[in-house]
C-alpha cells in the first residue's frame, strides 16, 4: 500500500473542516443543506483519489466509527435542546405522535414498495430496509430551521429527534425479529433465535432504568470535579455506556437521549430530597459548555462523515430507470403520509413543515448495520443516495421559497410605513367654540 505524508493527511482534514464552515455558511444564506455540498466534496474527492491510485481504499471501518459517534453527538446536542417546559408540552406531544405514526406509515409503505420492486426481498427484510428510508435526519433538519419562526422551528427539532429515537429503536427491534440464515454460503437453514417483542419491551424498560440512574450519578459526581478536562471525561463516560450497553444488547442510544434531557432540565428533574444534593450553578456550567462541545464534535464528525459517504458511493447506479421509479415512489409517500398527518396534527398552515423531510446520517449507518446475511443481492444503494439527496433538494426549494415570501412580506411592510398627524393639545378657546357650536 502507498504510504500517505502525514503532513498531507492533515492538510487535507484542515481543508475540509474549513470547507464545511464555509458551506454551513452558505447554506444560513442559502438554504442549501450543507450535507449535499459536503458529499459532492467526497465525490470530487473520490476522483482525486482514483488519480492517485488510492481508489481502492477501504473507507468502510472509518465510516462506522464516524457514523456511531456522530449519531451519538447529534441526538445529545438535539436532547440538550430539548426544554420540557409546561407551555411546550403540547408541541413536544405533537412532534412525538406525528413521528411515530410517520415513522410507521412510511416504513409499512416503503417496505410494500421495496418487496414488490425488488425480487427475493421477504417481507421482514423488506420491512428492515424500509425503517432507514422512513428516518427524518435531525442532522440535516437542525441546521437547516433556524430561519424559522419559533413554533414551526421547535416542532421540527422536536419531531426530527424523535423519529431519529423511535427509528434507531424500530430497526433493532426488526432486527431482533427478522429470522438470520446462520451460513447461507453452505446452503445451511439453521436459523438464529431472537427475542420475543416482550423481551425487548422488557429490554427497553431496563435501558431506561439504568439510563436514568446513570444519569443522575453522572450530574451529582461531574458537578464535584473541578479539572478544567472534564467535558471531554464526561464525552468519553458517555460513549462508554453507550458501548457496554450495545454489547449488553440494551437501546443504547436512550441513554444519551435521557441523560441530555436531565442535564437540560435539571430543576425539573432535581426536585423535592433530591434538590438538596444538586449544585445547580455549577451543573449549569457543565451543561453550557457540554452544549458548545458537544455542537463543535457534531460537527466536526458530520463533516467527515458526509465527505467519506460522498468518496464511497458511486454514482452510476443513479442512472438505472429502477432506481429512479422504486425511489420516487418511495419519495412520494413520504410526502402523501406526511401531508395527512400534518393536516390533522398541525392544521391548514404547513408551509414549509410539509417538505421538511430529509434523510441522511442514520438512514446511511443503518444500512450499514444490516447483517451481510440479510442483504438483498437485487437492492441497488442508489436508491438510498437517490432518496436522500431527492428529500434533501426539496427541502432547499421549500426553505429558499419560504425564505423569499417571508422577505418579500417584510419589504412590502417596511415601503408602506405607518401615516401620522401632528397632534396639537386643545386650548380653552377651542372648547369654548365646540361647545357654541354644539347648542
Amino acid at each position: 500500500m502507498q504510504q500517505i505524508d502525514p503532513y498531507i493527511l492533515i492538510m487535507e482534514a484542515s481543508v475540509i473542516i474549513i470547507l464545511s464552515f464555509f458551506f454551513s455558511e452558505v447554506a444560513k444564506r442559502t438554504n442549501i443543506p450543507s450535507v449535499l455540498m459536503l458529499i459532492i466534496l467526497g465525490i470530487v474527492a473520490k476522483f482525486g483519489l482514483d488519480a492517485a491510485g488510492l481508489g481502492n481504499l477501504n473507507f468502510f471501518p472509518i465510516l462506522q466509527i464516524l457514523g456511531i459517534v456522530g449519531l451519538i453527538m447529534i441526538v445529545l446536542e438535539a436532547a440538550l435542546e430539548l426544554k420540557l417546559e409546561r407551555d411546550k408540552y403540547l408541541s413536544i406531544g405533537k412532534a412525538l405522535v406525528v413521528a411515530a405514526l410517520g415513522l410507521v406509515a412510511s416504513t409499512w409503505v416503503a417496505a410494500i414498495i421495496l418487496q414488490y420492486f425488488i425480487d427475493g426481498m421477504s417481507s421482514e427484510v423488506a420491512w428492515l430496509y424500509a425503517t432507514p428510508l422512513s428516518i427524518l435526519s435531525s442532522a440535516i433538519i437542525i441546521p437547516s430551521v433556524t430561519g424559522l419562526k419559533g413554533a414551526k422551528r421547535e416542532f421540527h427539532i422536536y419531531e426530527s429527534t424523535f423519529s431519529d429515537i423511535l427509528g434507531i429503536m424500530l430497526f433493532y427491534f426488526l432486527l431482533s425479529q427478522t429470522p438470520v440464515p446462520v451460513a447461507p454460503e453452505e446452503g445451511l437453514e439453521v436459523i438464529e433465535h431472537h427475542a420475543s417483542g416482550l423481551a425487548y419491551l422488557g429490554n427497553i424498560l431496563v435501558t431506561i432504568a439504568a439510563s436514568v440512574v446513570a444519569s443522575y450519578a453522572i450530574v451529582l459526581i461531574f458537578q464535584n470535579i473541578k479539572s478544567h478536562v472534564k467535558l471531554f471525561l464526561l464525552i468519553a463516560v458517555l460513549l462508554l455506556l453507550y458501548s457496554l450497553g450495545k454489547m449488553a444488547h440494551l437501546s443504547s442510544l436512550i441513554i444519551i437521549l435521557i441523560f441530555g434531557l436531565i442535564i437540560a432540565n435539571m430543576r425539573l428533574f432535581f426536585r423535592g430530597p433530591l434538590k438538596k444534593w444538586l449544585n445547580y450553578k455549577k451543573a449549569l456550567h457543565i451543561y453550557e459548555d457540554l452544549h458548545v462541545v458537544t455542537v463543535e464534535t457534531a460537527f466536526v464528525v458530520r463533516t467527515f462523515f458526509f465527505v467519506i459517504f460522498g468518496v464511497t458511493i458511486s454514482l452510476a447506479s443513479l442512472l438505472s430507470v429502477d432506481v429512479a421509479i422504486v425511489s420516487l415512489l418511495i419519495i412520494l409517500s413520504i410526502y402523501l403520509i406526511r401531508f395527512v398527518l400534518l393536516r390533522i396534527f398541525i392544521g391548514a398552515d404547513l408551509f414549509p413543515q410539509l417538505f421538511v423531510a430529509p434523510r441522511g446520517l442514520i438512514t446511511i449507518l443503518l444500512f450499514y448495520s444490516i447483517p451481510q446475511q440479510l442483504e438483498v443481492a437485487n437492492f441497488e444503494p442508489g436508491i438510498l443516495l437517490f432518496i436522500i439527496i431527492g428529500t434533501s433538494l426539496i427541502m432547499t426549494l421549500a426553505m429558499v421559497v419560504d425564505k423569499k415570501r417571508t422577505t418579500s412580506a417584510i419589504r412590502k411592510v417596511a415601503s408602506e410605513p405607518i401615516g401620522y398627524e401632528r397632534w396639537k393639545a386643545p386650548s380653552l378657546e377651542d372648547e369654548v367654540v365646540t361647545k357654541e357650536a354644539k347648542h
